[in-house]
């Protein structure tokens, strides 16, 4: 596929070492990229801590679930009850409401998940919202065949991965209760209806 600038324009400032890496190539090892990352940080700005890095600047209210690998980025937001784990990579102003799982993802600068969000194995770009109760599924419980399929700019493309979720462009808009299927790649600037189903893989 296209280089992942095409769709978020600040992942390799972030992530360089993964430049030309195909998006589900990077979610499966994003535990050891991040855990990479955190001995890069200024420990001036972020305390560390057992596989988790918290900007000073940030807010985690109480009852948040924060599993190793985890860099939550400056000025980030993290409500009650939100559960990170399995490798999170939380950019600059990112906010995450109360009840939400991130789950092995990377979510962009300015990014935001209303409430009681799933977002799995996914890349996410800079200033997407997420309104309420919208998921990224990761998994294809109900096939036989598990194995998932990514429709990139009109080609069907095997994946060869049965666990990864999305790649959402910077600027898009996912509305309440909409659900984007394993494999779901979205260019920057897409809105999704709320309640829609994205079904990229048939």
């Amino acid at each position: 596929m296209s280089d992942i600038t095409e769709y978020i324009d600040d992942f390799y400032s972030h992530f360089p070492s993964q430049n030309g890496v195909l998006p589900w190539e990077i979610t499966p090892y994003i535990s050891t990229i991040i855990s990479k990352k955190i001995l890069e940080l200024n420990t001036d700005d972020y305390a560390i801590a057992a596989g988790i890095a918290i900007h000073k600047t940030a807010i985690i209210e109480k009852g948040v679930i924060l599993k190793e690998p985890v860099i939550i980025s400056g000025n980030c937001f993290v409500a009650s009850h939100a559960y990170l784990r399995g490798g999170v990579f939380l950019g600059e102003g990112v906010r995450i409401g109360p009840g939400s799982e991130i789950k092995s993802s990377f979510i962009g600068n300015n990014s935001a998940m209303a409430h009681f969000n799933f977002i799995g194995d996914s890349i996410i770009g800079g200033h997407v919202n997420f309104e309420a109760g919208a998921l990224i599924a990761n998994h294809y419980n109900e096939r036989s065949d598990k194995t998932i399929w990514a429709q990139v700019k009109g080609s069907r493309t095997n994946t060869g991965s049965v666990k990864f979720g999305a790649l959402i462009g910077d600027n898009s808009r996912i509305g309440a209760n909409a659900v984007l299927s394993p494999g779901t790649i979205l260019p920057k600037g897409s809105i999704v209806k709320r309640l829609e189903l994205i079904e990229q893989n048939n």
